[in-house]
């Protein structure tokens, strides 16, 4: 199955026009799309199903308990599926069935253990006020998405432990890294990238490929697991122009998923 891949194109500023990748089975929209939404109707008529998982700017200035359903709604009108701790099975024309599965994956700031999660936590408070969410009526703060952070972990934990089932192959889509392997190079390792990235690594090998978004950089490498077993991350952010960070961006790369062996 050949997949292509684009996520956090931030058309609410930036100007991308997407086009259907030649042999690509499914697009995955892994988050930052648009803010305001209205990009999204560029998916409507799609030649191949998109998936989509929403990133934290989906939800700018938004409340999260109305801002899901709405969302949701939204992409059923368009015809694209929004996956928010699901799963779903897709079989391509030669017959590999693929589980995806699929969460936000909201930060819980535990990307340097406990001993740094009051840091980590205290440095996100800019990107919380940028993003200006609630929760339930409550200040969508760096506890708050902790809290959500964790209510998907599990989710994810108990998915990705479940046995063998009617599929060949397993690709996790995350908008936030899994590793702090994904952290931008430009900017090192910081109590910041415990905004960016989680904690995840042992998860890593009950996936043949994880993808995310988030960070304004590409990333494609491989993790390989003690009994042999290699996952490949990879994200195919766009980010802004202004900070070079579209250079070299191709949307049409697309990302090849075999059966795990």
């Amino acid at each position: 199955m050949r997949l292509q891949l684009l996520s956090d194109l931030h058309l609410e500023t930036e100007t991308f026009a997407p086009e259907p990748a030649p042999g690509a089975d499914v697009l995955v929209l892994a988050g930052d799309i648009d803010s305001r939404w209205d990009a999204l109707d560029a998916y409507r008529g799609w030649p191949v199903p998109v998936l989509f998982v929403a990133g934290n700017h989906e939800f700018d200035r938004r409340e999260l308990t109305t801002a899901w359903p709405a969302l949701r709604a939204r992409c059923a009108r368009i015809g694209i599926t929004l996956l928010e701790c699901e799963s779903l099975c897709l079989t391509d024309a030669r017959g590999l069935r693929v589980r995806f599965v699929a969460t936000t994956r909201w930060c819980d700031f535990d990307l340097f253990g406990a001993a740094g999660r009051e840091r980590a936590m205290r440095a996100a408070g800019y990107f919380m006020r940028l993003m200006q969410a609630t929760h339930a009526g409550r200040p969508f703060d760096a506890a708050l998405m902790r809290e959500e952070a964790l209510a998907c972990r599990r989710w994810l934990e108990a998915e990705l432990r479940r046995p063998q089932g009617a599929w060949d192959a397993t690709v996790v889509i995350t908008h936030f890294a899994p590793s702090a392997r994904s952290a931008d190079p430009r900017y090192g390792t910081q109590p910041t990238t415990a905004s960016f990235c989680n904690a995840d690594d042992d998860l890593l090998s009950h996936a043949d490929l994880w993808i995310h978004g988030h960070l304004h950089c590409r990333q494609d490498y491989l993790v390989r697991a003690p009994g042999g077993h290699e996952t490949r991350i990879v994200a195919n952010a766009r980010g802004h122009s202004r900070k070079g960070e579209a250079d070299g961006f191709d949307g049409l790369k697309c990302f090849d998923v075999a059966a795990r062996e």
